[in-house]
């Protein structure tokens, strides 16, 4: 590829065509099947068009756009034989190296701000989401600083990178920034938000997130769900499809049903489960019978959330799985019981993480089966699955603190610990049993 060199165009043969030539050449590349065909289109393209006529500016457009897609060299001749470059053609060369994990990614970036297309916010748009597809965040990250002004996109393509990396917690700091601006997110925006959120296992942020794509009555219910006031949020919801004459559709009634989940309001949980079947007609998704087996099954009616599960017209996830095996052990199930749904877990081949073996660990332990606890640590640790620590996220003033299980690294540790202490001395000490069942 030659990107240093601006080479001078080829001569033209400048014949009179009638005016529909350019019409009948696009025609040509709609039609185009290989590069074969594209080869003697763009030929016939150098011998008898205008060079640098808008027509014929467009024409070479449509041709780098089809070779990129289908010889890359081929593409680079292309667009060495264009004079008069824009904005858009660079898009197309840059978007066909990031595809191709191309090795001039770097030279193309230099010749583009040689050019002085370093402020076009188009080009340094394609420019970030280049960088993160060939692997190198920081160069993404370098271009973004850099650009005098940015748009939407800008930052949708750099939050985006930041969770393409895992850098979940830096995506959500840059989507503070990005509201500080006064930019109003769109759906792409919070879908690289929700995986943030989903990243960090923020169920309370990513439900948020997931309710404000409804813009309306979603946002409102959403936040006083996040923040255990499940009160305030159906008494908004309900305040609003009085008023307002606002309808309800299916996001919304999963901020609603979670907000019961959060307060253990198992007959308002019911009572808004069934209004969304028989009042607005909307037919339950995985999420809403998702929130009604939880709210059943942290309030103890594992059976009824059972029956619940058997009623789905769809196959329940890993998620409705693990929240019935976790109200087993909190609400010391039976034995068989909990075994027949960790089953379940397993078997759906999602289930590789630690956490449905510490929960059958524990319904062991509680039932004093010691030599099952010793059977399910030995299959863990002939499966090479080792325990995740716990994790917290707390928000104080703005500022997110992540605390994991035996970590001592926050620098706030000895005054976190104190509080533990005294929070340790005014409980109920537990048994020597539960505390067999946290040692796995």
């Amino acid at each position: 590829m030659v990107l240093g060199v601006i080479q001078s165009p080829p001569p033209h043969i400048v014949t009179s065509k009638p005016p529909n030539h350019y019409n009948l050449l696009l025609q040509h590349l709609n039609e185009c099947k290989d590069m074969s065909q594209l080869k003697q289109i763009h030929a016939l393209s150098l011998r008898s068009t205008i060079p640098n006529q808008p027509t014929t500016l467009f024409l070479y457009s449509r041709i780098l756009h089809f070779s990129s897609l289908h010889d890359l060299n081929y593409a680079y001749r292309v667009f060495d034989q264009i004079d008069n470059r824009n904005s858009f053609m660079w898009n197309i060369l840059i978007r066909a190296c990031a595809q191709s994990q191309s090795v001039h990614r770097k030279q193309a970036h230099a010749h583009l701000l040689k050019l002085g297309f370093q402020s076009d916010i188009y080009i340094n748009n394609s420019l970030i989401h280049f960088y993160a597809s060939c692997g190198s965040l920081e160069s993404a990250k370098n271009v973004f600083d850099k650009m005098p002004h940015r748009s939407l996109v800008s930052w949708n393509a750099m939050i985006d990178a930041f969770v393409l990396f895992g850098e979940f917690e830096t995506a959500l700091q840059f989507f503070v920034q990005f509201q500080q601006q006064f930019f109003e997110p769109d759906g792409y925006t919070m879908q690289s938000v929700i995986n943030a959120c989903a990243g960090l296992c923020a169920l309370s942020l990513g439900m948020w997130a997931h309710a404000y794509l409804l813009r309306n009555c979603g946002v409102s219910v959403a936040r006083f769900a996040m923040h255990g006031r499940g009160e305030s949020a159906l008494e908004c919801f309900e305040r609003m499809i009085r008023t307002s004459r606002y309808v309800p559709n299916s996001i919304t009634f999963v901020g609603v049903l979670s907000a019961c989940n959060h307060r253990y309001m198992v007959n308002e949980g019911r009572k808004y489960f069934d209004m969304m079947i028989n009042e607005y007609k909307i037919e339950p998704q995985l999420e809403h019978y998702g929130c009604l087996v939880d709210i059943l099954a942290r309030a103890g009616l594992i059976d009824e959330a059972l029956e619940l599960v058997s009623s789905m017209p769809m196959k329940p996830d890993v998620v409705i799985w693990r929240s019935l095996l976790d109200s087993c052990c909190k609400k010391n199930a039976s034995v068989e019981l909990s075994e027949k749904i960790a089953r379940q877990i397993l078997e759906s081949g999602e289930g590789d993480s630690s956490g449905v073996y510490v929960l059958l660990s524990r319904v062991y332990a509680s039932a004093s089966r010691w030599n099952d606890v010793g059977l399910v640590r030995k299959l863990m640790t002939n499966n090479g699955i080792l325990k995740e620590p716990g994790c917290s996220l707390i928000e104080l003033d703005g500022v997110t603190h992540e605390l994991f299980a035996g970590d001592t690294s926050h620098p706030q540790t000895k005054e976190i610990y104190q509080v533990l202490n005294v929070i340790e001395e005014r409980a109920v000490v537990p048994t020597s049993d539960s505390l067999s069942a946290e040692d796995l």
